[in-house]
């Protein structure tokens, strides 16, 4: 997390019982209320594999006096999304309900399970087989200059007047430090790059964190292309579960429509990011 540690004032914590770490929190606190990380993907309690739901409940009450000495009157917890468990863990959950902590918020997460079978839509399937015939080509590419300066940033300036959560300098950093959870596909057509994700992985889960695509991108349909490519990519290494992110915006509906529909075309299911907030005395 260094890299944006400018912009959250850091309130983590390291959990021990008798000398031994047993859990963390990464938090940050705004004014007196804590934030399961605010500059993270997921949040809530980081625990070892064998650990009781006694102890559990023993960490979460601890936290909670540990935070009340600091005059935090407000804890806001998001949990981790269930397919990055490497086991169940549903201890915080149960925990945050059995002490009356309230969700005012639920993001709609879409991912596939590999252990399912592939339900990618015949249109996607049309689209990929086409791209072949043409000769898209898909590379792996360690500098991410090309896709973030070409595409990325044109593209979300263009369509929604935004900029990348990441810069190039700090994505590339991030890549730097973690070369193998970190990694950029794009795609080629007669050596002009078209269309690219970039990739963060771990053991279980392939997450897309950034996809787009040119305006001939869009016209060959290479993201969908790509996306189909990698999908089975990483059926193919083995993977669980490939996450693209959520859906979820400030609209009237409050989801992207489009989106949704792409991402289920693609073969995801729904799952459900549940954030809680609780007083402190």
């Amino acid at each position: 997390m260094d890299y944006h540690s400018d912009r959250f004032d850091d309130f983590s914590l390291m959990i021990f019982k008798k000398n031994k770490l047993c859990a963390l929190l990464p938090a940050n606190v705004d004014e007196d209320i804590i934030f399961s990380h605010q500059g993270l993907t997921f949040g809530g309690l980081l625990l070892p594999l064998k650990i009781s739901f006694i102890v559990v409940s023993e960490i979460y009450e601890a936290i909670k006096k540990y935070y009340e000495k600091y005059s935090i009157h407000q804890i806001n917890i998001k949990l981790i999304p269930s397919f990055y468990f490497r086991y169940p863990a549903n201890e915080l959950a149960c925990l945050l309900q059995q002490d009356n902590a309230s969700v005012y918020r639920r993001d709609k997460l879409y991912a596939i399970d590999y252990s399912k079978e592939l339900q990618i839509h015949k249109t996607k399937i049309k689209y990929f087989n086409r791209g072949m015939r043409l000769g898209l080509e898909v590379r792996k590419e360690d500098d991410l200059s090309g896709f973030w300066n070409k595409i990325l940033i044109p593209v979300l300036e263009r369509k929604h007047q935004s900029k990348p959560v990441h810069t190039l300098f700090e994505i590339q950093k991030l890549k730097n430090n973690f070369k193998f959870n970190i990694q950029q596909f794009n795609v080629y057509y007669e050596e002009e790059i078209l269309a690219g994700i970039t990739i963060f992985e771990n053991e279980v889960v392939v997450n897309s964190q950034y996809a787009a695509s040119t305006q001939d991108g869009e016209k060959y349909r290479a993201l969908d292309f790509l996306f189909v490519y990698l999908i089975n990519h990483f059926k193919k290494e083995g993977k669980q579960f490939f996450s693209m992110g959520t859906v979820s915006d400030e609209s009237k509906l409050g989801f992207k429509l489009g989106l949704l529909k792409q991402k289920e075309e693609l073969g995801c299911s729904l799952y459900l990011q549940d954030f809680y907030t609780k007083k402190l005395k």
